[in-house]
């Protein structure tokens, strides 16, 4: 289970910075449905993260830094947090979300550093 732990965060890192990314060009362009999978994808696996993070805490398996759940936690905070505060402009709302994206990439670094 640590093993999926560690895999999923390093897809979990470079996907959020691919999506950031992508968002940010889109911006300029027009955001197609592949933007939008790559944003979803992000968001899945931080939640799928986030779930076997609690898997591994059931199993009395902690990590050496009471910090590295927070970052967790911030984390999926701030990818879930376009869904609630993003304005309806479709421009500004892709903004939000490559911000977000981007911000849970540098949380999951740290989360990875503190592991």
């Amino acid at each position: 289970m640590l093993t999926v732990h560690h895999v999923n965060a390093f897809l979990l890192i470079g996907v959020c910075l691919l999506a950031s990314a992508a968002a940010f060009r889109a911006r300029r362009t027009r955001a197609g449905g592949p933007v939008a999978h790559l944003l979803a994808l992000a968001q899945t696996l931080l939640v799928a993260q986030v779930g076997l993070g609690l898997l591994l805490l059931s199993r009395h398996q902690r990590a050496a830094d009471h910090l590295h759940y927070a970052y967790g936690v911030f984390a999926l905070a701030a990818v879930l947090s376009p869904w609630l505060y993003a304005p309806d402009d479709p421009r500004a709302r892709l903004l939000w979300f490559a911000v977000a994206t981007l911000l849970a990439a540098a949380l999951a670094v740290r989360a990875w550093m503190t592991a």
